[in-house]
């Protein structure tokens, strides 16, 4: 089972981005720089934004679904509460992992943003799906929310996910690197051979490879036990 691009553009007025590649089962880590095309990428895949030319193909791919950037996007529900039932799950095991215990009577629009965002990860991170789009999933949280995502997504409950991020210090283990280059999807490798072509890899992977470490993932934490091998 597979998610593919074939010979995909889309288009925003003059601007085009164009990809080609297959997404197979695994945690795929897209990145580029703010503008460079990750939200339109990520719209396109998941079937909300049509190409101008070219085709998705969702091979035994029929359950997908988008986080956006912004959770606002995504609220059904007047009270938390009311958000979590329309996910159809758990409440008091959604709002405690969460961090919103007790707040079930909230009104969902005015938790923060860093709290609706939560609220929308832990909710659709909590769901059975074959494909899970992230579009910019660490923005508006904190270091220990960041972490407690990752997590989530590493333990692989989703057959696929797509995480398109600009994100420079917690990222969750992946298996596969992609780069949005000069308007184009760039696809580096699989996981730990891509990371020494991988452009915009975080300030911590690029030490450890001028070093002459190897590390075998991408998270802050694999970088230094590489580091520490090498002292050993």
């Amino acid at each position: 089972m597979h998610l593919t691009a074939e010979h995909l553009s889309v288009s925003r007025g003059k601007w085009t981005l164009t990809a080609n590649g297959v997404f197979n089962t695994g945690v795929h880590l897209v990145t580029g720089p703010v503008g460079s095309g990750k939200t339109t990428l990520a719209s396109a895949l998941a079937g909300i934004l049509k190409p101008a030319s070219g085709r998705i193909i969702r091979d035994g791919r029929t359950h997908l679904t988008l986080s956006m950037q912004f959770p606002e996007y995504h609220v059904t529900g007047f009270l938390v509460k009311d958000e979590i039932h329309s996910w159809h799950l758990p409440e008091s095991e959604i709002l405690l992992k969460a961090g919103l215990a007790g707040r079930q009577n909230t009104k969902t629009l005015t938790l923060s943003r860093g709290e609706l965002k939560r609220l929308h990860l832990t909710c659709l991170l909590s769901g059975s799906w074959d494909v899970v789009i992230l579009d910019e999933p660490f923005a508006g949280l904190d270091c220990r929310e960041k972490t407690r995502i990752c997590t989530t997504i590493e333990e692989r409950k989703h057959p696929l996910t797509i995480i398109f991020t600009h994100e420079q210090a917690v990222l969750p283990a992946a298996d596969f690197i992609w780069e949005i280059e000069n308007n184009t999807l760039v696809y580096r490798g699989r996981v730990p051979d891509a990371i020494p072509a991988w452009k915009g890899a975080p300030r911590y992977l690029s030490y450890a490879l001028e070093q002459g470490a190897c590390p075998m993932n991408i998270r802050i934490q694999d970088a230094e036990v590489a580091l520490c091998r090498m002292h050993d």
